[in-house]
């Protein structure tokens, strides 16, 4: 059997080389609208106060605190979005709506479920006002000059509608990654297709574009190359000249057919062929110029997960995310789990909280074609090299990629 030229590296060292390569885009300014989950590039301060003007945070009264008259005559209605000439004085009180301006003279606003309004007077039932009551003073929320959003922050909605708050139309930001996915195989037929004798249906390329935008990128489907070598450079020279990134699947073990691997190393730089993990051996890196290239091994499951340790910590940082890495938890099994020394192995798992710990059951058979061990599954078991079989109750660690509770 003819020996792998490739030296065997583990997950650790693959990934700091890979993350050496995958540096972050150039920003660009987008929309508002288009800036959701994006991270932003630049150090975002406020140029203004907010509010702007002493504001009402509720529906009411605006009056002199110290005035302790409890009727008092109406000079006027204060509402939001316009400057009244008003001035309140002892024995005289403002309507005033939510988010209104506070008239001159006020400095407290009694809210409307306190009073009761006669003819043209007021009759306040709070026996106490406190000066500044009910009013959002100048700059509360936001002053002139304050840092609001950092650099590397990750814009949710509310970072989104602070920018809009500060008058910031466009947003600096890093855009999303375009990542170019193709399967490769003569047994591989679409979904829609009735497999002939000998072929599959090409479940990789998809599952892999789901992964790559759960991961914030944005996929282009390069369809199903076939085991020969015409069609497999065109579709490889394609994605690597509209995508940031390449990522294929099957094609990168020892057979004759397995033409990804000769094409790389023609094409750019192979950087490491063969890990020690289970499932995804094969697993290869490449740079082509600045565009990166991950070719994963065809089973299903040695796919997504070869995908999911190396191929989308290189996504989070190249969007200039720090979170790179998936959380990990400390959890213990709930029965016995077989695993071979010779390397790491990730089995898929399902971690449940009970008590004050986490309890993690497998998915049944870990076969890397049967694609239904990762139906369910929120974490990967981390069962490392060097250490055999694990026994229930044994504590181990798990790479947490759903809500676990």
């Amino acid at each position: 059997m003819p020996e792998s030229k490739w030296p065997m590296i583990t997950v650790e060292e693959a990934l700091t080389i890979v993350l050496r390569y995958a540096c972050p885009l150039p920003s660009v300014e987008v929309n508002l609208a288009e800036a959701l989950g994006r991270t932003l590039a630049e150090d975002v301060r406020a140029d203004e106060d907010m509010p702007p003007f002493r504001a009402s945070s509720v529906d009411g009264y605006a009056v002199v605190a110290a005035d302790t008259q409890p009727e008092r005559r109406l000079i006027g209605e204060q509402t939001a979005g316009q400057m009244s000439d008003l001035r309140v004085l002892p024995g005289t009180a403002a309507r005033i709506t939510t988010g209104a301006p506070v008239p001159e003279g006020a400095d407290a606003v009694v809210m409307v479920e306190r009073t009761e309004e006669r003819d043209s007077y007021v009759v306040i039932h709070q026996p106490t006002v406190r000066s500044g009551e009910a009013i959002r003073p100048i700059g509360q929320d936001i002053g002139r000059g304050d840092l609001v959003l950092r650099a590397g922050q990750v814009l949710g909605p509310a970072e989104v509608g602070v920018l809009a708050t500060v008058g910031r139309q466009r947003a600096p930001v890093i855009p999303a990654p375009v990542v170019a996915v193709l399967s490769t195989g003569d047994e591989l037929v679409e979904p829609g297709e009735r497999p002939g004798p000998g072929q599959i249906r090409d479940s990789n390329r998809y599952t892999l574009m789901g992964v790559v935008r759960q991961a914030g990128a944005v996929p282009l489907d390069l369809g199903i190359a076939r085991d020969e070598e015409v069609d497999l450079r065109r579709r490889v020279a394609r994605g690597l000249a509209e995508a940031d990134i390449l990522v294929s699947s099957g094609g990168v073990s020892m057979g004759h057919l397995d033409l990804v691997k000769p094409l790389l190393e023609e094409l750019g730089t192979v950087h490491f062929g063969r890990l020690y993990m289970k499932p995804g051996k094969p697993l290869t890196f490449a740079t082509v110029g600045s565009r990166l290239a991950f070719a994963l091994p065809g089973n299903p499951v040695s796919s997504l997960v070869s995908f999911e340790l190396v191929v989308r910590p290189a996504l989070m940082q190249m969007q200039g995310r720090s979170d790179t890495a998936r959380p990990t938890r400390r959890v213990r099994l709930a029965h016995a789990v077989r695993h071979d020394d010779d390397r790491t192995e990730y089995q898929r798992a399902i971690v449940r909280r009970e008590g004050d710990g986490y309890w993690a059951t497998t998915t049944g058979f870990q076969g890397s074609g049967r694609l239904m061990s990762l139906v369910g599954a929120n974490a990967l078991l981390v069962l490392p090299m060097g250490h055999g079989d694990f026994a229930a109750g044994d504590e181990v660690n798990a790479l947490v990629v759903d809500d676990v509770g």
